[in-house]
């Protein structure tokens, strides 16, 4: 493999802020960084924040207009803090902006820090707009850790936000010269073709979770597992684990019907097309993991 052929590390998975965990349980930080102008403030609504010609664009804590969930993401490498405002999508959104994009439109666009602190404050957000109330007892739960635990003052119990591990393979046939794709019936008449992914059950490994929805999904008993690499994916709260996987038998690929309504092989020449946007196909967009995991088996075309 050539040096450009290298993998790269997937568009969500190169956070490069200090989340400053050590700061949150000082008392009364978070209004503290509210009352200083100097803080920057990242305002989510729904999963769509302000941008500018492709970049974030930051607020003062004064020009958060909107009653809104607040949190510390972090400090930039100048030590300047960075709070989120959230609000759910049928709320006013937390600021006032021209142009407001998801993380799924721009989150592969954006520089390290940029792309970290999205996925970290759509993440959160969803949690903090989310579950307002204790799972136990009903009753609403008062923020701690500046936005990153909640307690119930009526039973006791501490509550964290949730993430879920999923699993998502590209698959091989022994010759390496084709890969296993399919398309969900939730894409409707789109002809996109992805990666084969689900949930990891409960006493489930991550590996044996793969087998079992790929089995499930494309008819398909793989082998050779590898780990590529991890991904948020806050929708709703996935930590996307990628792997690569080998096919022990190409004719017995097959779609489920239900979940996968089609599973077809592919050769790079016919990715490489897809890609550059080319082609009778769709293929996932740049944020996604899968996108990383296709667009690197196509890198790594033998010489």
């Amino acid at each position: 493999m050539s040096p450009q052929d290298a993998p790269q590390a997937p568009a969500l998975a190169r956070a490069a802020i200090d989340r400053a965990a050590d700061e949150r349980r000082e008392a009364g930080l978070l209004q503290r960084l509210r009352d200083d102008p100097a803080s920057r403030v990242l305002a989510v609504h729904g999963d769509r924040t302000p941008v500018r010609d492709g970049r974030l664009v930051f607020a003062t804590p004064s020009e958060v207009t909107a009653a809104a969930h607040w949190a510390l993401l972090g400090r930039t490498g100048d030590g300047t803090a960075v709070l989120l405002a959230a609000t759910g999508a049928g709320d006013d959104p937390p600021t006032r902006a021209e142009e407001w994009a998801s993380l799924r439109a721009v989150g592969a666009q954006l520089d390290a820090e940029e792309a970290g602190l999205l996925v970290e404050a759509v993440a959160l957000a969803r949690w903090l707009v989310d579950a307002p109330f204790c799972p136990f007892c009903g009753t609403r739960l008062e923020d701690r850790a500046a936005g990153w635990s909640r307690s119930c003052p009526s039973c006791g119990r501490e509550h964290f936000p949730r993430t879920d591990p999923a699993v998502i393979v590209v698959i091989a046939d022994a010759d390496d010269e084709r890969l296993l794709l399919g398309r969900n019936a939730l894409w409707g008449d789109r002809v996109l073709y992805s990666a084969f992914a689900g949930f990891v059950e409960a006493g489930e490994s991550a590996e044996s979770a793969l087998v079992r929805e790929v089995a499930e999904e494309a008819g398909v008993r793989v082998t050779d597992l590898r780990y590529r690499g991890s991904q948020a994916w806050p929708y709703p709260r996935s930590l996307m684990l990628g792997f690569t996987a080998v096919a022990a038998d190409v004719a017995a690929a097959r779609a489920d019907g239900e979940e996968i309504v089609d599973v077809r092989w592919f050769t790079r020449a016919e990715l490489r097309n897809a890609l550059a946007g080319a082609g009778d196909i769709e293929l996932p967009g740049p944020a996604s993991i899968a996108h990383a995991l296709i667009r690197d088996w196509v890198g790594t075309e033998r010489s």
